[in-house]
């Protein structure tokens, strides 16, 4: 869920029928027993290895054995610094030629061409190169070419060599010059036998359907055993692009917040009852007494208003303990939170809304072109679309836009996920945008602690926000006024003992206010148009999945 207001219901039908990729099940007896035949062939893989290492190992007899090898484990205990110079991949380019340049990496691909020559790629951090090692006196040996060519795929190895710059254009690799490789040493192994392959896994659903067509069958890893084996799941291209751009909407959120006068703060995730309401929260047990996880930091950011702060924000981990078997939910996310004094209208929380994305969604586009681009690659989909000026719409309007094309809607209820697809296209169609803000939201689908309306106590001075027919944000103007806020929270059902010291702060004068929360996975699923939130989460934690 996006936000620290309203969690969409997950056993909704509309979102259980998203659960077919998205939902890490359990473990099957098939599944189980293929992945300890998988572990044993590794075991086995692995003391192959360790029995033939000397077949791999440096040939004493061969004048130019300090050229290639295994790097003794002594020397990468931090042993000295030698002060040599290191490039990275990703900076080796024809300016410069005729360079000798070292280089570290994973072994990615390996071609042998007969006894004397061999091509290794080298991939790091998501750039690859062409090494090259040919049988030359005084240099390269085939004993050297033989050790190359024996390394396992995803080893870690480093290679001294010269640049050069090939005639043609270079089809396998990301740099356009290659690596006349002098010296070349494994750092460390991989597994000869990996559970999965890079390869695999970074292949387009689009390109194992035309391979089909073609009478040709790729493999296709699917979520489950990606997520079993995330770590290697993670080196694809698009994966590297995925997180590398979380990165940037985290960074952009801080940055564009603190220029805007804000103030970064952390607020416990231990607290003593639900920061939401409901029973959807993780219970553990604090010394003796009953406490939860935080479902958000609602409570505590809007403490700090009332401690004078004005304008706060936080990223941090937020928790919901919900059956979510679909394909936006997770237990644990990362939160996107902001609150602020409001000295008008709550419209002025929608204003920063408008300005923060406006400029992330710029900046993304603008910053982060390699990224998109590889993660296109295997993913495909369109860039999105919005207003230099945010779209606002009342949720009235929105129910109308409905209504017209025959969608029912109870005007006090709230969206379904269905209505809220339908909703966005219609936006789309009619503004030529994915990107807008709908308000004024029904007060029985909103947390306690939300105002109501002032011409209409049915109504909310609330909002959600939406990408591609998704909420992705959710927020509000507070209840400031202690009594009030009292009363909501007993209306709502919730042991306003859990939350005194909550209430207790309004008693010492709050100004009025309002904030906002969003998922930080949700976000850049819903920008590069992920179809499951799991692809957005470095190591997700759903109902079934803690591991990896």
């Amino acid at each position: 869920m996006a936000s620290e207001e309203l969690y969409q219901n997950p056993t909704n039908p509309e979102d259980q029928s998203q659960n077919e990729e998205g939902s890490a099940k359990k473990l099957s007896k098939k599944e189980a027993a293929k992945l300890e035949r998988l572990r044993k062939r590794q075991e086995a893989a692995a003391a192959a290895v360790a029995a033939n290492i000397s077949s791999m190992a440096i040939d004493d007899t061969d004048p130019l054995a300090e050229n290639y090898g295994d790097t003794p484990l002594d020397d990468l205990k931090s042993k000295e610094i030698s002060g040599r110079k290191w490039t990275e991949v990703k900076a080796l380019n024809e300016d410069l030629k005729d360079q000798v340049a070292l280089i570290r990496g994973r072994v990615q691909a390996i071609r042998a061409v007969g006894k004397k020559m061999a091509f290794v790629v080298l991939r790091e951090r998501g750039f690859t190169v062409q090494c090259i090692l040919t049988v030359t006196p005084d240099v390269v040996s085939a004993q050297m070419v033989k050790f190359a060519t024996s390394l396992s795929r995803e080893s870690i190895v480093d290679i001294e060599g010269v640049i050069t710059v090939p005639a043609t254009t270079i089809k396998g690799a990301t740099q356009q010059v290659e690596v006349q490789v002098k010296k070349i040493y494994c750092v460390n192994k991989a597994i000869p036998a990996l559970p999965i392959n890079i390869d695999d896994a970074a292949r387009s659903e689009e390109e194992i359907e035309n391979a089909l067509k073609a009478g040709e069958q790729l493999v296709r890893v699917n979520q489950d055993t990606r997520l079993n084996f995330r770590v290697l799941d993670i080196r694809t291209p698009a994966n590297q692009g995925i997180f590398r751009i979380q990165c940037q909407v985290e960074n952009i959120f801080r940055q564009f917040l603190l220029s805007e006068g804000f103030v970064g703060i952390h607020t416990p995730k231990l607290i003593a009852g639900s920061s939401e309401g409901g029973s959807a929260v993780f219970k553990l047990d604090y010394k003796g007494q009953p406490a939860c996880l935080a479902q958000s930091p609602q409570l505590h950011k809007q403490m700090a208003i009332c401690g004078d702060f004005g304008r706060v924000f936080e990223i941090g981990p937020v928790f919901r303990a919900e059956d979510s078997f679909t394909h936006r939910h997770l237990c644990e996310f990362t939160g996107l939170d902001v609150e602020m004094e409001i000295k008008e209208h709550y419209s002025e929380v929608m204003d920063v809304v408008d300005r923060l994305f406006v400029t992330m969604f710029d900046s993304l586009n603008d910053t982060c072109q390699k990224e998109l681009e590889a993660i296109n690659e295997q993913y495909r989909f369109k860039p999105l679309k919005y207003l230099r000026k945010t779209l606002r719409l009342t949720f009235e309007e929105g129910i109308q836009m409905l209504r017209e094309v025959g969608v029912e809607i109870d005007p006090l209820g709230d969206l379904n996920t269905e209505s809220e697809r339908k909703l966005g296209q219609l936006v789309l169609e009619k503004y030529d945008t994915e990107f807008y803000i709908l308000h004024r939201y029904p007060l029985a689908v909103r947390p306690f602690y939300t105002m109501p309306c002032y011409d209409n106590p049915l109504y909310s001075n609330s909002f959600d926000v939406f990408i591609r027919g998704e909420e992705i944000i959710s927020g509000a103007q507070r209840v400031h006024v202690p009594e009030y806020l009292l009363e909501r929270a007993q209306a709502c059902g919730i042991d306003v003992k859990t939350i005194s010291t909550y209430i207790d702060s309004f008693r010492y004068g709050a100004p009025p206010h309002g904030g906002f929360g969003v998922g930080l996975e949700r976000v850049v699923m819903l920008f590069c148009a992920l179809n499951n939130i799991r692809k957005s989460s470095l190591f997700p934690r759903d109902p079934q999945r803690i591991a990896p």
